[in-house]
Protein backbone atom coordinates (compact mmCIF):
# COMPACT_ATOMS: atom_id res chain seq x y z
CA UNK A 1 0.00 0.00 0.00
CA UNK A 2 2.84 2.37 0.87
CA UNK A 3 4.52 1.75 -2.60
CA UNK A 4 1.24 2.36 -4.40
CA UNK A 5 0.71 5.58 -2.43
CA UNK A 6 4.26 6.78 -3.30
CA UNK A 7 3.61 6.05 -6.99
CA UNK A 8 0.44 8.15 -6.87
CA UNK A 9 2.42 11.03 -5.34
CA UNK A 10 5.09 10.79 -8.10
CA UNK A 11 2.45 10.79 -10.84
CA UNK A 12 0.74 13.76 -9.14
CA UNK A 13 3.94 15.81 -9.19
CA UNK A 14 4.68 14.86 -12.82
CA UNK A 15 1.18 16.01 -13.81
CA UNK A 16 1.66 19.14 -11.76
CA UNK A 17 4.81 19.90 -13.70
CA UNK A 18 3.01 19.46 -17.01
CA UNK A 19 0.00 21.53 -16.04
CA UNK A 20 1.79 24.13 -13.97
CA UNK A 21 -0.06 25.17 -10.82
CA UNK A 22 -3.57 24.80 -12.25
CA UNK A 23 -4.31 21.36 -10.69
CA UNK A 24 -2.96 22.37 -7.27
CA UNK A 25 -5.07 25.53 -7.30
CA UNK A 26 -8.14 23.58 -8.36
CA UNK A 27 -7.64 21.07 -5.54
CA UNK A 28 -7.10 23.85 -3.06
CA UNK A 29 -10.23 25.56 -4.31
CA UNK A 30 -12.29 22.41 -3.73
CA UNK A 31 -10.94 22.15 -0.19
CA UNK A 32 -11.66 25.83 0.42
CA UNK A 33 -15.19 25.49 -0.95
CA UNK A 34 -15.83 22.49 1.23
CA UNK A 35 -14.47 24.31 4.28
CA UNK A 36 -16.63 27.32 3.54
CA UNK A 37 -19.71 25.09 3.10
CA UNK A 38 -18.96 23.37 6.40
CA UNK A 39 -18.50 26.66 8.25
CA UNK A 40 -21.70 28.03 6.76
CA UNK A 41 -23.59 24.89 7.77
CA UNK A 42 -22.34 25.21 11.35
CA UNK A 43 -23.36 28.85 11.69
CA UNK A 44 -26.60 29.31 9.69
CA UNK A 45 -30.14 27.93 9.99
CA UNK A 46 -30.35 26.28 6.56
CA UNK A 47 -26.77 25.62 5.46
CA UNK A 48 -26.17 22.03 4.31
CA UNK A 49 -23.24 20.03 5.66
CA UNK A 50 -20.85 18.78 2.92
CA UNK A 51 -20.66 15.40 4.69
CA UNK A 52 -23.35 13.58 6.66
CA UNK A 53 -23.49 14.55 10.33
CA UNK A 54 -24.83 11.78 12.54
CA UNK A 55 -26.15 12.13 16.06
CA UNK A 56 -27.31 9.59 18.60
CA UNK A 57 -30.84 10.26 19.78
CA UNK A 58 -33.00 9.45 22.76
CA UNK A 59 -36.28 8.99 20.90
CA UNK A 60 -39.72 9.26 22.51
CA UNK A 61 -42.02 7.29 20.24
CA UNK A 62 -45.77 7.14 19.67
CA UNK A 63 -48.08 4.16 19.83
CA UNK A 64 -48.49 1.93 16.78
CA UNK A 65 -45.25 3.18 15.23
CA UNK A 66 -46.78 6.71 15.21
CA UNK A 67 -49.13 5.48 12.47
CA UNK A 68 -46.32 5.66 9.90
CA UNK A 69 -46.69 3.73 6.64
CA UNK A 70 -45.38 0.16 6.56
CA UNK A 71 -41.61 0.09 6.21
CA UNK A 72 -40.97 3.51 7.73
CA UNK A 73 -39.03 3.67 10.99
CA UNK A 74 -37.97 6.39 13.39
CA UNK A 75 -34.57 6.46 11.69
CA UNK A 76 -35.89 6.29 8.14
CA UNK A 77 -39.14 8.12 7.40
CA UNK A 78 -40.44 11.14 5.52
CA UNK A 79 -38.99 13.56 8.08
CA UNK A 80 -35.55 11.98 8.37
CA UNK A 81 -35.24 11.62 4.59
CA UNK A 82 -36.16 15.28 4.12
CA UNK A 83 -33.62 16.36 6.74
CA UNK A 84 -30.96 14.23 5.06
CA UNK A 85 -31.68 16.00 1.78
CA UNK A 86 -31.82 19.53 3.19
CA UNK A 87 -29.18 19.46 5.94
CA UNK A 88 -27.35 16.13 5.48
CA UNK A 89 -28.02 15.03 9.06
CA UNK A 90 -29.05 11.58 10.26
CA UNK A 91 -30.23 10.31 13.64
CA UNK A 92 -29.06 7.00 15.07
CA UNK A 93 -31.45 6.16 17.88
CA UNK A 94 -29.72 5.18 21.10
CA UNK A 95 -33.07 4.06 22.49
CA UNK A 96 -36.73 4.27 21.54
CA UNK A 97 -39.68 4.07 23.93
CA UNK A 98 -43.04 5.60 24.81
CA UNK A 99 -43.99 7.67 27.86
CA UNK A 100 -43.01 6.01 31.16
CA UNK A 101 -40.62 3.53 29.54
CA UNK A 102 -38.88 6.44 27.86
CA UNK A 103 -38.44 8.27 31.15
CA UNK A 104 -37.01 5.11 32.71
CA UNK A 105 -34.39 5.02 29.96
CA UNK A 106 -33.63 8.71 30.53
CA UNK A 107 -33.15 7.96 34.23
CA UNK A 108 -30.70 5.14 33.46
CA UNK A 109 -28.79 7.25 30.93
CA UNK A 110 -28.38 10.12 33.41
CA UNK A 111 -27.43 7.76 36.26
CA UNK A 112 -24.73 6.13 34.16
CA UNK A 113 -23.63 9.53 32.79
CA UNK A 114 -23.92 8.09 29.30
CA UNK A 115 -26.55 10.18 27.55
CA UNK A 116 -27.08 10.31 23.77
CA UNK A 117 -25.97 13.33 21.74
CA UNK A 118 -29.53 14.67 21.65
CA UNK A 119 -32.56 13.74 23.72
CA UNK A 120 -36.02 14.95 24.62
CA UNK A 121 -36.78 15.73 28.27
CA UNK A 122 -40.37 15.98 29.49
CA UNK A 123 -39.61 16.22 33.20
CA UNK A 124 -38.19 19.48 34.50
CA UNK A 125 -36.40 17.66 37.30
CA UNK A 126 -34.28 15.83 34.72
CA UNK A 127 -33.34 19.12 33.09
CA UNK A 128 -32.21 20.62 36.39
CA UNK A 129 -30.22 17.47 37.17
CA UNK A 130 -28.46 17.57 33.80
CA UNK A 131 -27.54 21.22 34.31
CA UNK A 132 -26.36 20.61 37.88
CA UNK A 133 -24.08 17.76 36.74
CA UNK A 134 -22.72 19.76 33.78
CA UNK A 135 -23.85 17.11 31.29
CA UNK A 136 -25.40 19.28 28.57
CA UNK A 137 -24.29 22.04 26.22
CA UNK A 138 -24.93 25.75 26.56
CA UNK A 139 -27.06 26.57 23.50
CA UNK A 140 -27.01 30.35 23.80
CA UNK A 141 -24.70 31.09 20.86
CA UNK A 142 -25.99 28.38 18.51
CA UNK A 143 -29.52 29.66 19.11
CA UNK A 144 -28.42 33.13 18.01
CA UNK A 145 -26.74 31.77 14.88
CA UNK A 146 -28.82 28.77 13.80
CA UNK A 147 -32.39 29.53 14.82
CA UNK A 148 -34.10 31.20 11.86
CA UNK A 149 -35.73 34.61 12.15
CA UNK A 150 -39.16 32.98 12.07
CA UNK A 151 -38.26 30.53 14.85
CA UNK A 152 -37.00 33.44 16.97
CA UNK A 153 -40.20 35.36 16.26
CA UNK A 154 -42.26 32.34 17.34
CA UNK A 155 -40.44 32.08 20.66
CA UNK A 156 -40.54 35.82 21.32
CA UNK A 157 -44.32 35.72 20.81
CA UNK A 158 -44.59 33.82 24.11
CA UNK A 159 -42.84 36.60 26.00
CA UNK A 160 -40.39 35.57 28.69
CA UNK A 161 -42.36 32.54 29.84
CA UNK A 162 -41.05 30.05 27.31
CA UNK A 163 -37.37 30.71 28.13
CA UNK A 164 -37.58 31.36 31.88
CA UNK A 165 -37.41 27.71 32.90
CA UNK A 166 -34.58 26.70 30.58
CA UNK A 167 -32.27 29.65 31.33
CA UNK A 168 -29.70 28.93 34.04
CA UNK A 169 -27.23 31.65 35.09
CA UNK A 170 -28.03 33.53 31.91
CA UNK A 171 -27.37 30.50 29.69
CA UNK A 172 -29.85 28.78 27.39
CA UNK A 173 -29.48 25.13 28.38
CA UNK A 174 -32.24 23.58 26.25
CA UNK A 175 -34.50 24.22 23.30
CA UNK A 176 -38.10 24.32 24.55
CA UNK A 177 -41.22 23.06 22.86
CA UNK A 178 -44.03 25.58 22.45
CA UNK A 179 -47.52 24.61 23.56
CA UNK A 180 -49.76 26.60 21.26
CA UNK A 181 -52.90 28.01 22.81
CA UNK A 182 -55.84 25.71 22.19
CA UNK A 183 -58.28 27.73 24.26
CA UNK A 184 -60.78 26.27 26.72
CA UNK A 185 -62.26 22.79 26.51
CA UNK A 186 -65.28 22.41 24.27
CA UNK A 187 -68.26 20.30 25.25
CA UNK A 188 -68.65 17.56 22.65
CA UNK A 189 -72.22 16.23 22.40
CA UNK A 190 -74.05 13.71 20.23
CA UNK A 191 -76.20 16.11 18.20
CA UNK A 192 -78.10 13.21 16.64
CA UNK A 193 -79.26 12.36 20.18
CA UNK A 194 -80.13 16.00 20.83
CA UNK A 195 -82.17 16.17 17.62
CA UNK A 196 -83.99 12.97 18.55
CA UNK A 197 -85.01 14.56 21.86
CA UNK A 198 -85.67 18.02 20.42
CA UNK A 199 -82.96 19.69 22.53
CA UNK A 200 -81.43 23.09 21.78
CA UNK A 201 -77.65 23.70 21.79
CA UNK A 202 -76.31 24.50 25.27
CA UNK A 203 -74.99 27.91 26.26
CA UNK A 204 -74.51 27.54 30.00
CA UNK A 205 -73.41 24.78 32.33
CA UNK A 206 -77.01 24.35 33.45
CA UNK A 207 -78.03 23.81 29.81
CA UNK A 208 -75.33 21.20 29.40
CA UNK A 209 -76.34 19.39 32.57
CA UNK A 210 -79.95 19.23 31.40
CA UNK A 211 -78.92 17.70 28.05
CA UNK A 212 -76.76 15.07 29.75
CA UNK A 213 -79.59 14.27 32.15
CA UNK A 214 -81.93 13.74 29.19
CA UNK A 215 -79.36 11.49 27.50
CA UNK A 216 -79.24 9.29 30.60
CA UNK A 217 -82.97 9.21 31.34
CA UNK A 218 -84.42 8.97 27.81
CA UNK A 219 -81.70 6.80 26.24
CA UNK A 220 -81.63 8.24 22.68
CA UNK A 221 -78.62 6.02 21.97
CA UNK A 222 -80.70 2.90 22.70
CA UNK A 223 -78.17 1.47 25.12
CA UNK A 224 -80.89 0.15 27.38
CA UNK A 225 -82.38 1.52 30.58
CA UNK A 226 -79.71 2.81 32.97
CA UNK A 227 -76.84 1.95 30.63
CA UNK A 228 -76.11 5.35 29.08
CA UNK A 229 -73.13 6.93 30.88
CA UNK A 230 -73.22 10.58 31.92
CA UNK A 231 -70.35 13.04 31.52
CA UNK A 232 -67.15 10.99 31.29
CA UNK A 233 -64.25 12.47 33.22
CA UNK A 234 -60.64 11.57 33.89
CA UNK A 235 -59.77 10.77 37.54
CA UNK A 236 -57.27 13.66 37.36
CA UNK A 237 -60.35 15.96 37.27
CA UNK A 238 -58.45 19.02 35.95
CA UNK A 239 -55.34 19.70 33.92
CA UNK A 240 -51.91 19.98 35.48
CA UNK A 241 -50.04 21.57 32.58
CA UNK A 242 -49.91 21.82 28.83
CA UNK A 243 -52.88 21.82 26.49
CA UNK A 244 -53.05 18.14 25.63
CA UNK A 245 -55.73 17.27 28.15
CA UNK A 246 -59.04 15.55 27.42
CA UNK A 247 -62.15 14.56 29.37
CA UNK A 248 -61.43 16.87 32.29
CA UNK A 249 -63.60 19.33 34.18
CA UNK A 250 -61.70 22.63 33.99
CA UNK A 251 -64.71 24.41 32.52
CA UNK A 252 -66.93 23.35 35.44
CA UNK A 253 -64.39 24.77 37.89
CA UNK A 254 -64.04 27.94 35.81
CA UNK A 255 -67.79 28.51 36.34
CA UNK A 256 -66.84 29.17 39.95
CA UNK A 257 -63.74 31.22 39.08
CA UNK A 258 -61.61 28.31 40.19
CA UNK A 259 -58.41 27.14 38.48
CA UNK A 260 -56.97 24.09 40.26
CA UNK A 261 -53.34 23.08 39.73
CA UNK A 262 -52.50 26.53 38.37
CA UNK A 263 -50.45 29.37 39.84
CA UNK A 264 -52.44 32.56 39.31
CA UNK A 265 -52.46 36.08 40.74
CA UNK A 266 -54.85 37.10 43.51
CA UNK A 267 -56.44 40.55 43.82
CA UNK A 268 -53.24 41.86 45.44
CA UNK A 269 -50.97 40.67 42.64
CA UNK A 270 -49.51 37.77 44.62
CA UNK A 271 -49.07 34.29 43.17
CA UNK A 272 -51.46 31.77 44.72
CA UNK A 273 -52.13 28.10 44.09
CA UNK A 274 -55.61 27.64 42.63
CA UNK A 275 -56.32 24.26 44.19
CA UNK A 276 -56.46 25.65 47.74
CA UNK A 277 -58.39 28.86 47.05
CA UNK A 278 -61.93 29.20 48.50
CA UNK A 279 -63.50 29.19 44.99
CA UNK A 280 -62.38 25.58 44.56
CA UNK A 281 -64.59 24.57 47.48
CA UNK A 282 -67.69 25.85 45.68
CA UNK A 283 -66.70 24.04 42.48
CA UNK A 284 -66.13 20.78 44.37
CA UNK A 285 -69.56 21.10 46.00
CA UNK A 286 -71.09 21.34 42.53
CA UNK A 287 -69.07 18.38 41.28
CA UNK A 288 -70.40 16.39 44.24
CA UNK A 289 -73.94 17.35 43.24
CA UNK A 290 -73.35 16.19 39.66
CA UNK A 291 -71.88 12.94 40.94
CA UNK A 292 -74.83 12.25 43.23
CA UNK A 293 -77.28 12.89 40.37
CA UNK A 294 -75.36 10.62 37.99
CA UNK A 295 -74.73 13.46 35.55
CA UNK A 296 -71.04 12.90 36.27
CA UNK A 297 -70.08 9.31 35.45
CA UNK A 298 -70.43 7.34 38.69
CA UNK A 299 -67.48 5.15 37.72
CA UNK A 300 -65.11 7.96 36.76
CA UNK A 301 -62.68 7.02 39.54
CA UNK A 302 -62.06 3.66 37.89
CA UNK A 303 -61.72 4.86 34.30
CA UNK A 304 -58.41 4.76 32.46
CA UNK A 305 -58.20 6.94 29.36
CA UNK A 306 -58.57 4.00 26.98
CA UNK A 307 -61.73 2.92 28.82
CA UNK A 308 -63.18 6.43 28.52
CA UNK A 309 -62.46 6.40 24.80
CA UNK A 310 -64.19 3.02 24.45
CA UNK A 311 -67.36 4.48 25.98
CA UNK A 312 -67.26 7.35 23.48
CA UNK A 313 -66.44 5.17 20.50
CA UNK A 314 -69.06 2.52 21.28
CA UNK A 315 -71.86 5.05 21.84
CA UNK A 316 -72.32 4.36 25.54
CA UNK A 317 -71.93 8.04 26.39
CA UNK A 318 -72.79 11.19 24.46
CA UNK A 319 -70.88 13.91 26.29
CA UNK A 320 -67.34 14.84 27.23
CA UNK A 321 -65.13 17.91 27.52
CA UNK A 322 -62.33 17.91 24.97
CA UNK A 323 -60.19 20.06 22.74
CA UNK A 324 -60.67 21.14 19.14
CA UNK A 325 -58.72 18.13 17.84
CA UNK A 326 -61.07 15.54 19.38
CA UNK A 327 -62.37 14.53 15.89
CA UNK A 328 -58.90 13.13 15.13
CA UNK A 329 -58.96 11.08 18.32
CA UNK A 330 -61.24 9.49 19.47
CA UNK A 331 -64.22 10.69 17.42
CA UNK A 332 -62.98 9.37 14.08
CA UNK A 333 -63.19 5.90 15.64
CA UNK A 334 -66.72 6.62 16.86
CA UNK A 335 -67.67 7.40 13.25
CA UNK A 336 -66.13 4.11 12.10
CA UNK A 337 -68.39 2.24 14.50
CA UNK A 338 -71.48 4.33 13.72
CA UNK A 339 -71.37 6.62 10.70
CA UNK A 340 -74.51 8.41 11.96
CA UNK A 341 -72.83 9.49 15.19
CA UNK A 342 -72.98 13.28 14.86
CA UNK A 343 -70.55 14.76 17.35
CA UNK A 344 -70.64 18.57 17.59
CA UNK A 345 -68.64 21.02 19.73
CA UNK A 346 -70.15 23.67 21.98
CA UNK A 347 -68.51 26.32 24.14
CA UNK A 348 -70.01 26.74 27.60
CA UNK A 349 -70.02 30.26 29.04
CA UNK A 350 -68.58 30.57 32.55
CA UNK A 351 -69.47 34.21 33.24
CA UNK A 352 -72.69 36.20 33.52
CA UNK A 353 -71.84 38.24 30.41
CA UNK A 354 -71.72 35.09 28.28
CA UNK A 355 -67.93 34.95 28.06
CA UNK A 356 -65.77 31.93 28.86
CA UNK A 357 -62.77 32.14 31.17
CA UNK A 358 -59.84 29.75 31.04
CA UNK A 359 -56.38 29.68 32.53
CA UNK A 360 -53.41 30.04 30.21
CA UNK A 361 -51.16 27.11 30.92
CA UNK A 362 -47.57 26.03 30.66
CA UNK A 363 -46.18 27.37 27.36
CA UNK A 364 -43.50 24.69 27.34
CA UNK A 365 -43.30 21.30 29.03
CA UNK A 366 -40.75 19.47 26.85
CA UNK A 367 -37.12 20.33 26.22
CA UNK A 368 -34.38 19.28 23.81
CA UNK A 369 -30.90 18.98 25.27
CA UNK A 370 -27.51 18.29 23.71
CA UNK A 371 -24.78 16.22 25.35
CA UNK A 372 -21.84 18.21 26.68
CA UNK A 373 -18.97 17.79 24.24
CA UNK A 374 -21.01 16.87 21.17
CA UNK A 375 -19.36 18.58 18.22
CA UNK A 376 -22.52 19.89 16.56
CA UNK A 377 -24.95 21.26 19.16
CA UNK A 378 -26.34 23.55 16.47
CA UNK A 379 -28.21 20.70 14.75
CA UNK A 380 -31.19 20.95 17.13
CA UNK A 381 -31.65 24.56 16.03
CA UNK A 382 -31.16 23.75 12.36
CA UNK A 383 -33.52 20.77 12.36
CA UNK A 384 -36.29 22.79 13.96
CA UNK A 385 -35.67 25.74 11.65
CA UNK A 386 -36.06 23.45 8.65
CA UNK A 387 -39.14 21.63 9.95
CA UNK A 388 -41.01 24.63 11.35
CA UNK A 389 -39.93 27.44 9.06
CA UNK A 390 -38.86 25.97 5.75
CA UNK A 391 -41.90 23.85 4.83
CA UNK A 392 -43.75 25.25 1.82
CA UNK A 393 -46.46 23.43 -0.09
CA UNK A 394 -44.79 24.33 -3.40
CA UNK A 395 -41.68 22.31 -2.47
CA UNK A 396 -42.02 19.02 -4.37
CA UNK A 397 -39.58 17.29 -2.02
CA UNK A 398 -42.14 17.70 0.76
CA UNK A 399 -44.77 15.48 -0.81
CA UNK A 400 -44.02 12.61 1.58
CA UNK A 401 -44.49 14.83 4.64
CA UNK A 402 -47.68 16.22 3.12
CA UNK A 403 -48.95 12.66 2.76
CA UNK A 404 -48.13 12.07 6.43
CA UNK A 405 -50.49 14.90 7.38
CA UNK A 406 -53.25 13.45 5.22
CA UNK A 407 -52.74 9.96 6.63
CA UNK A 408 -52.91 11.24 10.23
CA UNK A 409 -49.33 10.18 11.02
CA UNK A 410 -48.58 11.24 14.59
CA UNK A 411 -46.07 14.11 15.08
CA UNK A 412 -43.93 11.75 17.20
CA UNK A 413 -42.62 10.48 13.86
CA UNK A 414 -40.41 13.59 13.77
CA UNK A 415 -36.93 12.78 15.06
CA UNK A 416 -36.73 15.43 17.78
CA UNK A 417 -40.34 15.07 18.92
CA UNK A 418 -41.21 18.68 19.72
CA UNK A 419 -43.45 21.27 18.10
CA UNK A 420 -42.49 24.90 17.55
CA UNK A 421 -45.24 27.24 16.42
CA UNK A 422 -46.85 30.59 17.12
CA UNK A 423 -48.95 30.82 20.27
CA UNK A 424 -51.99 31.64 18.13
CA UNK A 425 -51.12 29.09 15.42
CA UNK A 426 -54.54 27.43 15.66
CA UNK A 427 -56.34 30.66 14.82
CA UNK A 428 -53.81 31.61 12.14
CA UNK A 429 -54.33 28.26 10.47
CA UNK A 430 -58.11 28.59 10.64
CA UNK A 431 -58.01 32.01 9.01
CA UNK A 432 -55.63 30.88 6.27
CA UNK A 433 -57.55 27.68 5.44
CA UNK A 434 -60.96 29.39 5.40
CA UNK A 435 -59.58 32.22 3.25
CA UNK A 436 -58.28 29.65 0.77
CA UNK A 437 -61.59 27.74 0.79
CA UNK A 438 -63.42 31.00 0.07
CA UNK A 439 -61.00 32.00 -2.73
CA UNK A 440 -59.72 35.00 -0.80
CA UNK A 441 -56.12 33.82 -1.01
CA UNK A 442 -54.18 31.51 -3.32
CA UNK A 443 -54.03 27.97 -1.80
CA UNK A 444 -50.39 27.61 -2.83
CA UNK A 445 -49.49 30.46 -0.48
CA UNK A 446 -50.30 28.20 2.48
CA UNK A 447 -47.78 26.42 4.66
CA UNK A 448 -47.50 22.71 3.92
CA UNK A 449 -49.57 21.57 6.90
CA UNK A 450 -52.24 24.17 6.14
CA UNK A 451 -52.35 23.14 2.51
CA UNK A 452 -52.79 19.49 3.44
CA UNK A 453 -55.75 20.37 5.67
CA UNK A 454 -57.10 22.70 2.98
CA UNK A 455 -57.18 19.81 0.50
CA UNK A 456 -59.00 17.57 2.98
CA UNK A 457 -61.52 20.26 3.92
CA UNK A 458 -62.16 21.04 0.27
CA UNK A 459 -62.82 17.36 -0.49
CA UNK A 460 -65.16 17.10 2.48
CA UNK A 461 -67.19 20.14 1.38
CA UNK A 462 -67.53 18.76 -2.13
CA UNK A 463 -69.14 15.54 -0.88
CA UNK A 464 -69.78 15.52 2.89
CA UNK A 465 -72.12 12.52 2.83
CA UNK A 466 -69.56 10.16 1.30
CA UNK A 467 -66.35 11.80 2.52
CA UNK A 468 -63.40 9.85 3.86
CA UNK A 469 -63.43 9.83 7.65
CA UNK A 470 -59.99 11.49 7.64
CA UNK A 471 -61.49 14.37 5.63
CA UNK A 472 -64.42 14.58 8.05
CA UNK A 473 -61.98 14.72 10.98
CA UNK A 474 -59.88 17.42 9.30
CA UNK A 475 -62.90 19.61 8.56
CA UNK A 476 -64.58 19.10 11.92
CA UNK A 477 -61.40 19.89 13.86
CA UNK A 478 -59.85 22.61 11.71
CA UNK A 479 -63.06 24.39 10.72
CA UNK A 480 -66.11 23.39 12.78
CA UNK A 481 -64.60 23.33 16.27
CA UNK A 482 -61.98 26.02 15.66
CA UNK A 483 -64.66 28.39 14.38
CA UNK A 484 -66.40 28.04 17.76
CA UNK A 485 -63.24 29.30 19.47
CA UNK A 486 -62.58 31.91 16.78
CA UNK A 487 -65.96 33.54 17.32
CA UNK A 488 -66.00 33.17 21.10
CA UNK A 489 -65.73 35.81 23.79
CA UNK A 490 -62.78 34.44 25.74
CA UNK A 491 -61.22 35.76 28.92
CA UNK A 492 -57.73 34.56 29.78
CA UNK A 493 -56.66 34.08 33.37
CA UNK A 494 -52.89 34.28 33.29
CA UNK A 495 -50.80 31.48 34.73
CA UNK A 496 -47.77 33.08 36.36
CA UNK A 497 -45.47 30.18 37.30
CA UNK A 498 -44.67 26.85 35.65
CA UNK A 499 -41.34 25.81 37.15
CA UNK A 500 -40.26 24.02 40.32
CA UNK A 501 -38.84 25.60 43.45
CA UNK A 502 -36.35 23.87 45.76
CA UNK A 503 -39.04 22.78 48.20
CA UNK A 504 -41.29 21.59 45.37
CA UNK A 505 -38.49 19.34 44.19
CA UNK A 506 -38.53 17.54 47.52
CA UNK A 507 -42.18 17.42 48.59
CA UNK A 508 -44.46 18.44 45.71
CA UNK A 509 -45.40 14.84 45.02
CA UNK A 510 -46.77 14.52 48.58
CA UNK A 511 -48.84 17.67 48.22
CA UNK A 512 -50.17 16.45 44.88
CA UNK A 513 -51.25 13.18 46.49
CA UNK A 514 -52.90 15.09 49.33
CA UNK A 515 -54.79 17.25 46.83
CA UNK A 516 -55.89 14.38 44.61
CA UNK A 517 -57.16 12.35 47.55
CA UNK A 518 -59.08 15.30 49.02
CA UNK A 519 -60.70 16.27 45.73
CA UNK A 520 -61.85 12.75 44.95
CA UNK A 521 -63.20 12.17 48.45
CA UNK A 522 -65.23 15.38 48.33
CA UNK A 523 -66.61 14.72 44.84
CA UNK A 524 -67.68 11.16 45.66
CA UNK A 525 -69.09 12.14 49.05
CA UNK A 526 -66.66 10.10 51.10
CA UNK A 527 -65.91 13.35 52.93
CA UNK A 528 -68.25 16.35 53.45
CA UNK A 529 -67.73 19.64 51.59
CA UNK A 530 -66.18 21.28 54.65
CA UNK A 531 -63.37 18.73 54.47
CA UNK A 532 -61.88 21.15 51.93
CA UNK A 533 -60.96 23.53 54.77
CA UNK A 534 -59.06 20.78 56.58
CA UNK A 535 -57.29 19.79 53.36
CA UNK A 536 -56.33 23.40 52.58
CA UNK A 537 -54.90 23.97 56.07
CA UNK A 538 -52.96 20.71 55.87
CA UNK A 539 -51.60 21.64 52.42
CA UNK A 540 -50.05 24.82 53.81
CA UNK A 541 -48.82 23.06 56.96
CA UNK A 542 -47.02 20.28 55.03
CA UNK A 543 -44.92 22.77 53.07
CA UNK A 544 -47.34 24.66 50.88
CA UNK A 545 -46.70 27.91 52.74
CA UNK A 546 -42.97 27.63 52.04
CA UNK A 547 -43.63 26.83 48.37
CA UNK A 548 -45.95 29.84 48.01
CA UNK A 549 -43.15 32.01 49.42
CA UNK A 550 -40.60 30.55 46.98
CA UNK A 551 -42.92 30.86 43.98
CA UNK A 552 -43.57 34.54 44.73
CA UNK A 553 -39.84 35.13 45.07
CA UNK A 554 -39.20 33.58 41.63
CA UNK A 555 -42.11 35.43 40.01
CA UNK A 556 -40.75 38.68 41.44
CA UNK A 557 -37.30 37.82 40.08
CA UNK A 558 -38.76 37.20 36.58
CA UNK A 559 -40.46 40.58 36.67
CA UNK A 560 -37.28 42.35 37.81
CA UNK A 561 -35.23 40.69 35.06
CA UNK A 562 -37.83 41.73 32.50
CA UNK A 563 -37.73 45.34 33.70
CA UNK A 564 -33.93 45.37 33.48
CA UNK A 565 -33.95 43.93 29.94
CA UNK A 566 -36.53 46.52 28.87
Amino acid sequence: MRKKFSLVIIIFYIMSGINGCFSISNAEKKVADKTKQYEEACSTPFGRYPETITYTLGKMTGVNNSNMPAGDTYENNAYTRYLKEKLNVQNIDAFEATDNDYNNMITMAISSKDIPDVMLIDDYEYLKLLVKNDMIEDLTEVYKECASDRIKAIYSGYGDTVFNNITFNGKLMALPETNIEYGPNLLWLRKDWMDKLGLEPPKTLADAENIIRQFIEKDPGENGSGKTIGLVCSPEITSKNGYSYMTQADIIFANFNSYPKQWIEDENGNAVYGSVQPAAKDALAHMNKLYNEGILDKQFLLRAQNNIEELIINGQCGSFFGLWWAPNNPLIESKRVNEKADWQPYLISTNADGSTSFCTQNPSSKYLVVRKGYKHPEIVMKINSVLFDYLRCTDESLKEIGDYYKENVDPTARPLGINVDYQDALIRGYENITNALNDRIEPYSLQLIEYSYYEQCKRYLENPDDAFLEDWAAYTSRITSTSVLYNANLKRVKGVFFGETDTMTRIWWKLEELESEAYLKIITGEEPIDYFDKFSAEWYKQGGDKIVEEVNKEVKSYKEQKNVSN
